[in-house]
């Protein structure tokens, strides 16, 4: 049942990846690039949760910690940047 789990796990997560570079290569906009760039994040975030879970060990969780302050830390700046510039 794990490998099954880490299969999928592994697919879906490998899938959503791919995805978000496509939008980051071909995206309109540097917002659009932005938001693509914070899902990449995201889904890193997701896979690092789900080895830690499917290996049943918590030594990973400062990693995690450390990659959602940088998430949302470049999610703030951005919000900020954009608003100066529609001023």
């Amino acid at each position: 049942m794990n490998t099954f789990l880490a299969v999928v796990l592994t697919g879906l997560l490998s899938v959503t990846a791919l995805l978000a570079l496509a939008r980051l290569y071909r995206g309109p906009s540097l917002l659009d690039r932005v938001v693509a760039a914070d899902m990449l994040l995201a889904t890193m975030i997701g896979a690092v949760g789900a080895e830690a879970a499917v290996n049943r060990h918590a030594t990973t969780l400062p990693v995690l910690v450390v990659l959602s302050l940088l998430g949302f830390i470049g999610s703030v700046s951005l919000v900020r940047f954009a608003v100066r510039e529609d001023h």
